[in-house]
């Protein structure tokens, strides 16, 4: 009879080891998917536009076009670089120089979160705007004039 006594108490022990082994690998994987910082880096390129949108989160959402990229072909392509902002004084900052070329500090996530934006890459911060005082960005060029 002492071996079912123990039996129940065993059991329990398990249930509750196995929850909190559960719990904690549950935690360690929202944690490496959401929060985790995959990589950081910079990104140069014409701010393409920014934008407030959402159903229930709203979020600031951006694209920067990056030109100068060669293509197979050997013909002249734009890379476009989307990204989202969790700093509303970074948004408005950014909102202010749509259209010039900005070098952007970025945060790379594995995963994407609804409050903090529908792009893996969250941009924190500008690091120079490469855009004289009061000069205007020229268009990007198009190979033999096809636009």
């Amino acid at each position: 009879m002492q071996t079912t006594a123990k039996t129940p108490r065993t059991a329990r022990k398990v249930l509750i080891w196995a929850s909190a082994i559960i719990v904690v690998a549950l935690a360690i994987f929202i944690y490496v998917r959401f929060y985790f910082v995959f990589g950081e880096g910079v990104k140069s390129g014409q701010l393409n536009f920014i934008v407030h949108k959402g159903y229930i989160f709203k979020t600031y959402e951006g694209r920067m076009i990056q030109v100068g990229y060669r293509s197979a072909s050997g013909t002249i392509q734009s890379n476009e670089f989307e990204f989202s902002v969790t700093d509303p004084a970074v948004a408005k900052e950014l909102e202010m120089k749509s259209g010039r070329m900005l070098d952007l500090h970025y945060k790379e996530y594995l995963g994407r979160l609804p409050w903090r934006g529908m792009s893996k890459y969250v941009v924190d911060r500008i690091e120079s705007d490469r855009t004289a005082a009061g000069e205007q960005t020229p268009p990007p060029a198009f190979p033999d004039g096809v636009q």
